[in-house]
């Protein structure tokens, strides 16, 4: 009765109401839904930074053999400090800061996934980053113009982050097994290229109202999809009650007749440590394959709309909010390239292959 008592506790609120067995590949279909929407809203809340870097420092060098300094538009004077010699420094610094903050978090994130409830450190990790995504956006209500303000409210934004990948992907892994799951993941992982076209989007169209609200409104929107992750994300089968290894549910069961462990014998989950992480087959080659690809993918992440706003095409500059449209192509080939990459791994059974060829092209 008391393992009965503790899984119920475990189940998010919003299912509680329901009663009766759920398939298992409805409770699969929903996990997949609800970490999509989760990680989207990361990089969706992730991307906004790009998209108001070209508004905070609209200046541009023409002629670079002169190197003379030239303003596209008049009416834009930008932001200070950002709106300097040096506000591409500036916001370069800010972009490594959170870099910085993000790496050592995800290490942190790992271990409290390990010893704490997967739902809750989402939550928080999403509510959290929506709140200090909308504290940086307030610096244009507040009319600050500490270049400080800006990059510790990044940095602690940053650092909740991390909560979002280690938590979505030990949810998922807790729900599929290995059959089809490059197919599976292949369409899932295009949150990351979902959110970053939505969040260049957004962010883009609120320009015009000002770039506080690129801010904000994302913000907001991430709040209420972390209520939606506390509400009714299961984080596993076994808080649901069920057998993922043949899809029933095991509350009928009288668990009370059935004992689970011997007399005496008690179950000790031990978390993982960071050098036995290392020593698991297949850790490393993954590691560096996502170092790489990571390395090219928030280049353009954070600086493809900068770059084109601030590069005339035809003698001609694009606005800003046309060049954060413009730079979701490439999210665009991430959502297809993903899906491809999944299938043909699955149809090969060739992952490593498949992840090589990808990356040498």
């Amino acid at each position: 009765m008391a393992r009965s008592h503790e899984t119920t506790s475990r189940k998010p609120p919003g299912l509680r109401l329901f009663k009766g067995a759920k398939a298992l590949r409805n409770y699969q279909t929903f996990v997949l839904v609800l970490t999509f929407l989760a990680y989207t809203c990361f990089h969706m809340t992730r991307k906004i930074t790009s998209i108001v870097k070209s508004e905070l420092d609209p200046q541009t060098k023409v002629g670079s053999a002169w190197g003379r300094l030239h303003t596209r538009n008049s009416l834009n004077i930008g932001w200070s400090p950002f709106n300097t010699a040096d506000g591409s420094t500036l916001l370069g610094e800010i972009d490594v800061a959170f870099l910085a903050v993000y790496s050592l978090g995800m290490f942190f994130a790992g271990h409290l996934g390990d010893r704490m409830d997967l739902r809750i450190v989402l939550t928080i990790g999403m509510i959290s980053t929506a709140i200090f995504t909308a504290l940086f956006g307030a610096g244009y209500w507040l009319n600050i113009h500490n270049f400080y303000y800006f990059l510790v409210f990044q940095m602690i934004a940053g650092l909740f982050q991390s909560s979002g990948w280690p938590s979505v992907v030990a949810v998922v892994g807790n729900w599929f097994g290995k059959s089809k799951r490059g197919l599976i993941m292949g369409i899932w992982n295009a949150h990351t290229s979902i959110g970053n076209i939505s969040g260049s989007l957004l962010a883009a169209s609120l320009l015009k109202f000002g770039w506080g609200w690129s801010f904000a409104i994302p913000s907001i929107i991430m709040a209420l999809a972390g209520l939606v992750v506390f509400f009714f994300l299961p984080v596993s089968p076994d808080v649901m009650e069920i057998d993922i290894d043949d899809g029933e549910v095991n509350s009928d069961k009288d668990t009370a007749k059935e004992p689970l462990l011997e007399p005496g014998q008690e179950v000790k989950h031990k978390a993982i440590g960071f050098l036995e992480a290392w020593r698991i087959p297949g850790v490393a080659p993954f590691a560096l394959c996502l170092f790489f690809s990571k390395l090219v993918a928030y280049t353009f992440l954070y600086w493809l709309p900068f770059y084109i706003s601030h590069t005339p095409i035809g003698n001609e500059y694009l606005s800003d909010a046309m060049a954060g449209s413009l730079s979701t192509v490439f999210d665009v080939g991430g959502v297809l390239g993903g899906v491809l990459a999944g299938h043909i791994s699955d149809r090969l059974n060739a992952r490593a292959i498949t992840a090589a060829s990808f990356i040498v092209s």
